[in-house]
């Protein structure tokens, strides 16, 4: 035992020499990546952005500032004030699976560069083993018929190293930090989905619960417009034919109520899912509107910022990367490959005697194998990793095409919501006046029932309309959030970074 820790010892020894001498020797075959610069533009739209929106006299309804280079917190949805959201994005975070399924794959990839690393060190492994074996005097061409018994002890370590000359392990390596930091982004990803996920939700149920408030205040406006005119009916100054138009459209009213309660009980399907919870599993809050706050300053992300701060826009530059690094690595599997092999052990009748210099036994080797025909498949996987290398570059500028578009439409968005509100809620008001004006003159006979019919649809759609106009800057406000990348760098739980990439790579040159 202790033969095999010296020997074990004495290689340990030598290995970090042999693996320096390799490294400082090697070079690394194929491109070294070069991070891609961000579009040469100084904004998100042909013309110069409004610096706000447009304010409306009502909640919800104030002026945002668009604020160039604001940067945007990591808890960006605190910025509506609410404290139910809050607890339900923390509850999410905590419980929801599918951002747990991208924490374990950011883990993972992770182990899978530690793991590379060994392949920098030579491969030791100790051997022991005893024999006990019989053999005949006639194996050796003796006649007398007399064996032997004897056994045979013997303890070695082998040491294997494969010299890195064409850096096909380093790009290999290379390769896996590009993976564990494409598993980092998409986290990041994952993090920002859900969280706009779970703020959207709640925006829409507070929306449709305003939508239903709004639909029962109707309904009993309707049905006390319904009593008047079968009053009037009574007394002679309506017909009954304007008696069923009025009940028609209550009835019409009252059909609105199951598709909207529909709806938000599917919301609330989906905030408890979001939330790790089964639909059986209820969720303690609710929203209304007026549990939200509009901010009031939106930033709005320098054009060279946003590159850095998309998730995708960081996920496709490291499959970039990936396959920038598999170049090198079909490039190496080309070229002569270098082993060095050795073992040093002992060999000895009794265990006592393995430590005695006559039963030292070793040796050592040097081999090259250098692939000289395999049909083609070489190069052609070659070539098949610069058409990868050709076709990440492409996807990541389509992200990139996708990620300004997404701010683009975002910044449109609020200032047409801004503008629609607005106008929606001088439409209601106007609405509502009219159909107070024409209720009053179809009671004294001054207009036709007709035209308080059409005073009275006119105020409902005019109520709805509004209401979903108020819903929609709320939601458009989380889009921009989500399309300038959610502040996660200013996490202070962001996913922590993959391990530093060893500053080994010297090449230089496209390999095409």
């Amino acid at each position: 035992m202790n033969l095999i820790i010296h020997l074990i010892a004495r290689c340990v020894r030598m290995a970090p020499f042999l693996a320096l001498a390799a490294l400082v020797a090697g070079c690394a075959v194929g491109p070294d990546f070069h991070k891609p610069a961000a579009p040469a533009v100084q904004g998100y739209s042909p013309e110069p952005m409004a610096p706000h929106t447009a304010a409306a006299d009502i909640s919800g309804g104030a002026a945002q500032n668009f604020v160039n280079g604001l940067d945007i917190p990591g808890q960006w949805w605190t910025m509506f004030h609410s404290e139910r959201l809050n607890g339900l994005v923390v509850q999410a975070l905590n419980a929801n699976p599918s951002l747990q399924a991208a924490q374990a794959a950011l883990r993972e990839a992770h182990e899978n560069v530690y793991a590379q690393q060994g392949a920098f060190f030579p491969t030791i492994t100790g051997s022991g083993a005893a024999t006990r074996q019989q053999v005949s005097a006639a194996e050796f061409g003796s006649s007398n018929g007399s064996s032997f018994l004897y056994n045979v002890y013997n303890a070695s370590v082998n040491v294997s190293y494969t010299i890195d000359v064409w850096g096909g392990i380093r790009r290999q390596y290379e390769a896996l930090q590009a993976q564990a930091d494409y598993e980092r982004f998409v986290l990041e990803a994952s993090y920002l989905t859900l969280t706009t996920n779970v703020v959207t939700a709640a925006i829409q149920e507070a929306s449709l619960r305003a939508q239903i408030d709004a639909t029962h205040e109707i309904i009993t406006a309707e049905t006390e417009q319904l009593d008047i005119v079968r009053q009037q009916f009574q007394l002679g100054g309506a017909s009954g034919s304007d008696v069923l138009a009025q009940e028609t459209a209550l009835a019409q009213e009252k059909a609105t109520l199951p598709p909207l309660e529909k709806q938000l009980e599917i919301e609330r399907d989906l905030l408890r899912a979001l939330a790790g919870h089964l639909p059986s599993d209820d969720i303690a809050v609710d929203f209304d509107l007026s549990t939200l706050k509009l901010p009031a300053d939106l930033p709005v992300s320098l054009p060279s910022k946003l590159v850095e701060q998309r998730p995708d826009v960081r996920e496709g530059e490291a499959l970039m990367h990936q396959a920038s690094a598999q170049i090198g690595v079909a490039t190496a599997n080309m070229l002569p490959q270098f082993t060095l092999t050795g073992q040093y052990g002992s060999f000895a009748t009794t265990i006592s005697n393995l430590a005695t210099p006559g039963t030292t036994v070793w040796d050592a080797a040097a081999g090259l194998t250098q692939p000289l025909f395999e049909g083609g498949t070489l190069l052609h996987k070659r070539r098949a990793a610069i058409a990868a290398y050709d076709q990440a570059a492409a996807q990541y500028r389509s992200t990139v095409i996708t990620a300004f578009q997404n701010v683009a439409d975002s910044l449109r968005a609020l200032q047409s919501d801004a503008d629609a509100l607005k106008a929606q809620l001088a439409a209601e008001r106007s609405a509502a006046n009219s159909f107070e004006i024409s209720g009053n003159q179809y009671r004294v006979g001054g207009i036709t029932y007709l035209t308080l019919l059409n005073a009275q649809n006119t105020y409902q759609q005019t109520r709805i309309s509004l209401v979903q106009a108020m819903a929609a800057r709320y939601a458009d406000t989380a889009a921009l959030f989500q399309a300038l990348g959610g502040g996660w760098w200013n996490r202070s739980d962001a996913a922590a970074p993959p391990p530093a990439t060893w500053n080994i790579l010297n090449s230089e040159g496209d390999p095409r």
